[in-house]
């Protein structure tokens, strides 16, 4: 009976695992009502990155980028160079992300933003193409994170790995 018991179990989880699938990432209805806090500093570096995630990343608008990171701008993602310049040539020059005139809400679906000290993380869902299923796609996340400095973002970090030129 032991036996029986064993083999039924295994059978079981063997048959389950096409039953088990990954549960997407999934956005906030609002992802701007995120970017607020009761702590006049969180809610200040909260709204600034509610700029950088809107102004910036969404609509390229990187001549206003200096209302939001500092000179200094300490870069740990692997293919852009620190400093405010650095990051501007970035996505101006390398990415040629092209300038949205028209920005005034954020469409990038958000899942969370946390604060904490002198930083924000924003935390969004990415789809992939699946390398090991050909015409799927799977759900993950991304994040960035930056620490800030008087209300300007003065470090940043993400999971970015090298990019091929």
């Amino acid at each position: 009976m032991k036996i029986l018991t064993r083999i039924f179990a295994t059978l079981l989880v063997i048959l389950s695992f096409p039953l088990l699938a990954q549960e997407p990432v999934v956005g906030v209805d609002d992802p701007q009502s995120l970017f607020v806090d009761d702590d006049p500093v969180l809610h200040q570096n909260k709204q600034a990155t509610l700029h950088i995630m809107r102004e910036l990343l969404q609509c390229n608008q990187w001549d206003r980028a200096g209302e939001w990171l500092t000179d200094a701008y300490i870069q740990h993602n692997p293919n852009a160079q620190s400093g405010l310049e650095g990051v501007i040539f970035y996505f101006t020059q390398v990415m040629k992300r092209p300038r949205v005139d028209n920005c005034d809400e954020l469409t990038t679906e958000i899942v969370a933003v946390m604060a904490e000290d002198d930083y924000v993380t924003v935390l969004w869902p990415r789809t992939y193409d699946n390398p090991n299923k050909p015409g799927e796609t799977y759900s993950t996340s991304w994040f960035d994170t930056w620490r800030f400095v008087d209300g300007k973002a003065d470090e940043h970090w993400d999971p970015a790995m090298i990019t091929p030129q």
